[in-house]
């Protein structure tokens, strides 16, 4: 009950608000009064359904206040449930999903299919001197469909620095197998823990070892002397492979200077010299992992043995199966004969050869 005079006042100022607010009323329109009521059932609709301290709101609620806030200017002053700027932000995300629907498939470059796109990195890593255009002749030329350059460009491979369309070194090792020579060390220890060294120098086109030499204490003297002995009477590379070993020093460069091109090794990339050091990975798993050297005349006796077997009867992949040394002419005619074995390095390996039967 209203007690007091204050008491009084405030209710009859109360009354009159509520007045004013009615003769207002009856001069709205009826959209006006629609929006209104509408806007205020809904908030008390979603109030009344709330469950826990977070309100959440229908889908149904959110576009009926977008459609609001899209045609009724006074919608702001109305949201007591939340914020206008929580409205605007349902507007947007509907705008999104809208723009999403709408774009998908219809707009952009056309598709390319994955088996396209794996033909255009091929060629891309298989040239690396051809351009965007270029591939896309090349395709075209394939009978393949006629794509847009920019659309090719995104699907090469990505290289790192112009440096890299000069070719790799994979390409450079193969454009020079018949004029280029590999060089090494390969350390051994004997049943006394003594270090032996092993030097080696292949042929990269046929794989043939040109010289072989075993020591107890390299130096730059003694590797000169034996790229003497393995270039005689002027048979010598175009390019000698090598590491960065600091035994050879600024004498053999020095030596090789205006004979053979000298090609050292970038640092810490012994792949720059695969043949040789291929080579020392088949002679520690097929011999010296398997025998207890004793010291270097017993090395050099068990690597000649060795190197009679590898150029001559071991095959390669890396030359279609066949050896370094392999024999012209051979009969391939089938004739009545028997396979023999022949054991090799003490029966690490064998030979077979055929025998008339």
């Amino acid at each position: 009950m209203v007690t007091g005079i204050w008491g009084w006042l405030g209710t009859t100022f109360g009354l009159v608000r509520y007045g004013i607010r009615f003769v207002r009323l009856l001069f709205l329109s009826r959209a006006e009064s629609a929006a209104r009521i509408i806007a205020l059932e809904s908030q008390l609709d979603a109030s009344l359904r709330r469950c826990g301290k977070r309100q959440r709101f229908s889908d149904s609620f959110r576009l009926l206040w977008i459609v609001l806030a899209s045609w009724w200017d006074d919608w702001e002053r109305f949201c007591h449930a939340m914020k206008p700027k929580t409205v605007i932000g349902w507007w947007r995300r509907g705008f999104r999903y809208y723009w999403h629907r709408i774009s998908q498939g219809k707009a952009g470059r056309k598709k390319v299919s994955i088996e396209l796109r794996r033909l255009i990195r091929r060629m891309s890593s298989e040239n690396p001197l051809w351009g965007a255009a270029k591939i896309r002749d090349a395709l075209v030329d394939l009978g393949l469909e006629l794509l847009d350059v920019g659309t090719i460009r995104k699907y090469m491979k990505k290289r790192i620095s112009p440096e890299d369309r000069s070719g790799t070194w994979k390409a450079f090792l193969h454009n020079h197998l018949n004029v280029a020579w590999g060089m090494d060390f390969c350390v051994v220890r004997s049943v006394g823990f003594k270090a032996l060294y092993v030097f080696v120098i292949i042929e990269h086109g046929r794989r043939r070892i040109r010289h072989l030499a075993v020591t107890e204490s390299p130096s730059a003297a003694w590797i000169i002397q034996q790229l003497r002995e393995a270039t005689p009477f002027g048979e010598y590379p175009r390019y000698l492979h090598r590491d960065n070993d600091g035994i050879y020093g600024n004498e053999v460069p020095n030596f090789l200077k205006g004979l053979i091109e000298d090609v050292p090794n970038s640092f810490q990339s012994p792949w720059q010299n695969p043949y040789v050091e291929r080579f020392f990975g088949s002679l520690r798993r097929e011999l010296l992992d398997h025998v207890v050297v004793w010291n270097a005349g017993h090395l050099e006796k068990l690597l000649t043995e060795y190197v009679d077997w590898y150029e001559n009867h071991r095959l390669h992949q890396g030359l279609g199966g066949s050896a370094p040394n392999e024999i012209e002419g051979k009969d391939d005619s089938v004739r009545e004969e028997k396979i023999v074995s022949i054991p090799v390095l003490g029966g690490l390996h064998h030979r077979y050869e055929l025998q008339a039967a």
